[in-house]
């Protein structure tokens, strides 16, 4: 038999179905309380009021963020690379209201939270919502302990390639490469091997291990 969610869990999922539907500015105790059938007084009594609650909507969208991230490793760490490159794009795209909550520019957004990467080698002061970011840390150290790239701080490696994505994203998210899958093939997927090349991986190599990833992603 299937777990009943807690009205803390309703209301949750309720703000994560509203965000994406509606946008961070449609959310409000009010409207919460008519989507889970509840009153207004149960966001103050689970979350002591709106920003509590917002944050747990951030939490919940950083562990399904975290979970789309979760690959399984191969024996060829730039595919694997490559690969959550494109989780994470599609993550995104597929969520762009959560997107912008977790990494937006916004004053609504929760970048407020960051940390200084470059010093802490990590991209958030709560280690909940960092966790994402380890993804990306292994994944740069891995193709450093393979030889593929030079070893130049592997937080600032994750940082340079997680900037590429990020642009990316927001670029295509904002329609500038159209949503025929262009923003991948001619945009991100370039810059990225670009990116390797420049850091020592032989071109060649970077090709085929784009290809090995493309065919995990979508199929040979």
């Amino acid at each position: 038999m299937a777990r009943m969610s807690s009205p803390r869990e309703q209301l949750v999922e309720a703000g994560i179905q509203v965000l994406e539907r509606d946008g961070l500015a449609a959310l409000s105790a009010r409207k919460l309380a008519a989507e889970t059938g509840t009153s207004t007084m149960a966001v103050y009594t689970h979350f002591g009021g709106m920003s509590g609650l917002i944050e747990a909507i951030a939490s919940e969208a950083f562990v399904r963020f975290t979970r789309a991230l979760t690959i399984d490793e191969s024996d060829d760490p730039v595919a694997d690379f490559f690969v959550l490159g494109m989780r994470y794009r599609e993550f995104a795209l597929a969520n762009p209201q959560r997107y912008q909550l977790m990494f937006g520019t916004s004053a609504e957004s929760l970048n407020r939270f960051h940390a200084d990467l470059t010093v802490t080698g990590s991209a958030s002061a709560r280690a909940e919502w960092a966790v994402s970011f380890e993804a990306l840390l292994i994944a740069v150290r891995r193709m450093i302990a393979a030889g593929r790239i030079r070893d130049d701080d592997e937080a600032a490696i994750a940082g340079r390639m997680w900037s590429i994505n990020h642009g990316t994203v927001l670029l295509e998210m904002a329609g500038f490469f159209g949503h025929e899958g262009h923003g991948m093939s001619q945009i991100l997927g370039p810059l990225a091997v670009d990116a390797l090349v420049g850091m020592g991986d032989e071109r060649e190599k970077t090709m085929a291990s784009l290809a090995t990833a493309v065919a995990v992603m979508f199929g040979p």
